[in-house]
């Protein structure tokens, strides 16, 4: 398998704090990473040194083979926080957001959400949207750009079971396209079954990295 992203001794310091400690990681591509570890563990600051939102205050990391702010244009990043338009459809929120990748082929916007059980006719304003499908609208607007690697905070958050189920059955088709996904969650339960390796981070550190065996069909 080719590698996506490689971190070597990465820590990432606010003043004093340590968020990430001297970590070590090999992403390679067709593979789903989850992060799991408690709150403050530093997943979502792993999370945003592969999107290129933050730069280690030591080591180094790479992505897709450059530095991760020179690889944005091929990173999905989805965070806690939707980053949509309240005031918009979902429709004219991916209308938007294809418009800044013209050098990439992209989705249509339409079958983007169609891929995560939205009706693109829905003319409702994302801002009155469930939290579910707000999280659905989110991962839309992650999948249009169809990148190579996938960061996805908490994508199951105040989701129902259903619609949590539908979106790893999406997740499944992406990985199997040979795309990387690196997700956070406190529902292991649920992501244990796409995950390809579990690691558990504490206090900044990987404490556990846990390969699981390659099996041939996803069973969710």
């Amino acid at each position: 398998m080719s590698i996506t992203a490689q971190l070597e001794s990465v820590s990432k310091l606010y003043g004093t704090f340590a968020a990430l400690r001297k970590v070590s990681l090999t992403l390679e591509s067709g593979r789903c990473y989850v992060l799991l570890g408690e709150n403050g563990a530093g997943k979502s600051t792993l999370l945003r040194i592969l999107a290129g939102l933050l730069r280690p205050s030591y080591g180094t990391a790479t992505v897709l083979g450059t530095a991760p702010h020179d690889a944005r244009d091929r990173v999905g990043y989805m965070s806690h926080a939707p980053m949509l338009y309240d005031e918009y459809t979902a429709m004219e929120n991916l209308n938007y957001f294809g418009d800044l990748y013209r050098e990439r082929p992209c989705l249509a916007p339409e079958a983007a959400l169609r891929s995560v059980g939205l009706d693109p006719a829905l003319r409702r304003p994302v801002g009155q949207y469930s939290q579910g499908m707000r999280q659905r609208a989110s991962l839309a607007r992650v999948l249009l750009s169809h990148p190579d690697l996938l960061l996805l905070d908490e994508p199951f958050s105040n989701m129902d079971i259903g619609s949590a189920h539908q979106m790893l059955d999406l997740l499944a088709q992406v990985k199997g396209e040979q795309r990387t996904i690196v997700l956070t969650t406190h529902q292991r339960e649920l992501a244990e079954p796409l995950a390809d390796v579990l690691i558990t981070l504490v206090a900044g550190s990987v404490n556990t990295f846990v390969e699981k065996p390659q099996t041939s069909a996803l069973n969710i």
